[in-house]
């Protein structure tokens, strides 16, 4: 009877309703008209049982309940109690004609929000997804904790009990609100008009193979420094005019992959998507294999008119060999149709493999299963980095002892004495997870967010104590990935590197604790695509402000004001990339191609 007369309720009301079509907070004004409302009756009539919504249902529907009688919903008892009801009733009736169907109009709401987040617990209840959901849920409080906080009180307090929802009902409501929007911390930056532009123009397509010569490059550096350094070669071959051939990828760095080109980048669509622009071979042919070849690593950061030279040498000897590809090109100053040509290069022609693709791509399903949302941490926490760096913050004893051993092994490395502690309160230091946690916290990421690291292993033993304590979503593509789905890339770290780039590129937010060659690629690679919100932590201030944190000389408020007030322009919106004193000095190509491959689009007047 009841569901009966509830559904009877529903479908008397319309779309038009104002309740219906109000915003959020003028729906929790009803609601605490009505409370009042309820509040006053139960006060002129103690022996009345029952809510806000108690009273709001059996007035719409003639019923009244007392407590210490069982009648059912069939039957009107003749006791004080239902006759107080009915005059209350037939004053309401005279005095505030619309009030019973506004009422009505609200509970019907009400009944729809449990259903539907009944239905989304059921939902969320396998494979992780509750998790996935509350952490959407939270992130909504994240921007708007009061309203939020509020509405979700006001539910668990007046309307539990009256509709009969279970406490996983509460929860499913907790992460479906009924103002679902994007909160604030999710949202990207303003595109301020800017695109992709990077059109072969016509009279820069090539029209038949002939060249001057092959070039053979060594690409060197772990994988993103290799991807970066094969899109500057792509270029250079076009300046030469000579014949690439498949670059050879890096077997000698700190990972020892023994991947070729083949293995982690697919190489026919890479000469599918440059064949209008350079000549692509798989290799040398055989009646230049004994031809003696001119072998040279390049000078950094040249310009054209340096390869154009270069290109009398490769007519003269036919092959030519670079040892090098990182950074032997400068970041401006090249003909537009080049600057193009790098990024069709990086971002169209570098496509990896397929099964490097998918893997990705099933991880990011697995992410984003039951929530829309997911951030990929770039935390260089890496052994080998902090050894570098000098930097042992938060270590023991024995560990930054350790690293300091390790900096003076690698003799490579020039810079041995390195005060840590001088060097983090420079910003020279990547994060610690704990300075990630607090930082994220800060920006309003709740602890319920999803996040991906995108990192080698964690150094120290305690390291990530503090961040999975704020954050218990962890995951990395260990933890995702099914055994036999990695067993194949297990030990190849750049294909597994290649697996990050792809979850770390479609994130929806993307952070990154300290400079390299993973954060230039990713971060250049989410502003052509549209600039994806990629937060750039100022680290010097950041450790200004936790120190002061830590010391209690400033409130976790006024810290989190800070915070956000400092970062609100490092979200990953755009920004002309401008030329510095020095190529080494100067914002790389690849962070940020603008100018260069976004430009914005003048609307033709009509």
């Amino acid at each position: 009877m009841a569901a009966a007369a509830t559904a009877t309720t529903c479908s008397s009301s319309t779309t038009t309703s104002p309740i219906h079509s109000a915003g959020p907070h003028h729906r929790r004004r009803q609601l605490n008209d009505i409370e009042r409302d309820a509040a006053a009756a139960a006060a002129d009539d103690p022996c009345c049982c029952g809510g806000a919504d108690h009273h709001a249902a059996d007035e719409e529907h003639g019923h009244a309940h007392c407590h210490g009688h069982g009648h059912g919903h069939g039957s009107a008892p003749a006791t004080p109690c239902g006759w107080r009801a009915r005059r209350r009733r037939a004053w309401a009736a005279a005095a505030a004609p619309g009030r019973a169907w506004m009422r009505g109009v609200v509970l019907c709401l009400l009944v729809l929000v449990a259903v539907v987040g009944f239905m989304g617990s059921h939902r969320g209840g396998g494979g992780g997804g509750g998790g996935s959901g509350a952490g959407l849920g939270a992130g909504a409080g994240a921007d708007g904790a009061d309203d939020g906080g509020r509405l979700l009180q006001r539910v668990e307090v007046a309307d539990a009990d009256a509709l009969g929802w279970t406490a996983e009902n509460l929860t499913a409501l907790a992460r479906r609100p009924p103002d679902a929007t994007t909160p604030e911390i999710w949202m990207k930056p303003g595109s301020e008009g800017y695109s992709q532009c990077i059109e072969r123009p016509r009279n820069q397509r090539r029209t038949n193979n002939a060249t001057v010569g092959y070039l053979i490059v060594d690409a060197n550096g772990g994988l993103n420094q290799m991807r970066m350094g094969i899109s500057d070669m792509v270029a250079v071959a076009k300046i030469m005019n000579a014949s690439l051939v498949i670059p050879t990828l890096d077997h000698q760095s700190f990972w020892t992959d023994p991947s070729d080109f083949k293995d982690i980048f697919d190489v026919e669509h890479f000469k599918e998507t440059l064949k209008e622009d350079i000549v692509v071979v798989d290799s040398v042919p055989p009646a230049y294999r004994r031809v003696k070849t001119y072998v040279r690593a390049p000078t950094s950061w040249s310009r054209a008119s340096y390869y154009r030279d270069f290109a009398r040498i490769l007519k003269k000897f036919k092959v030519v060999r670079f040892t090098h590809t990182d950074s032997r090109i400068v970041n401006n100053g090249l003909a537009p149709s080049i600057q193009r040509l790098r990024c069709r290069a990086n971002y169209k022609a570098l496509q990896y493999k397929k099964e490097i693709e998918a893997l990705g791509n099933t991880l990011v399903d697995r992410l984003r299963n039951g929530s829309d949302h997911y951030i990929a941490l770039h935390l260089r926490y890496e052994k080998d980095m902090l050894s570098f760096t000098g930097c042992n913050h938060n270590l023991t004893v024995h560990e930054a002892e350790e690293l300091t051993d390790m900096r003076l092994r690698v003799r490579h490395w020039k810079e041995k004495e390195i005060n840590s502690e001088e060097r983090r309160l420079q910003g020279g230091c990547p994060m610690t997870p704990r300075e990630a946690a607090v930082f994220l916290k800060a920006m309003g990421y709740p602890s319920t967010t999803k996040i991906y690291i995108v990192a080698g292993e964690i150094y120290g033993a305690r390291s990530m104590d503090a961040l999975k304590a704020e954050y218990p979503n962890i995951f990395t593509h260990y933890s995702l990935a099914t055994v036999d789905e990695l067993e194949p890339l297990e030990l190849y770290q750049n294909r597994l590197a290649a697996v990050d780039y792809i979850v770390a590129l479609q994130s929806d937010v993307f952070v990154y604790t300290y400079d390299g060659n993973m954060a230039r690629a990713v971060q250049g690679h989410r502003r052509f695509e549209g600039f994806r919100k990629t937060i750039n932590p100022d680290r010097l201030k950041f450790v200004e402000l936790i120190d002061k944190l830590d010391e209690g000389s400033m409130t976790w408020g006024e810290f989190q004001r800070q915070v956000k007030k400092h970062h609100e322009n490092r979200l990953g919106g755009p920004y002309e990339r401008l030329p510095g004193e020095s190529p080494r000095q100067e914002e790389y190509f690849y962070s940020n191609p603008l100018p260069g491959c976004l430009c914005k689009r003048l609307e033709r007047s009509k």
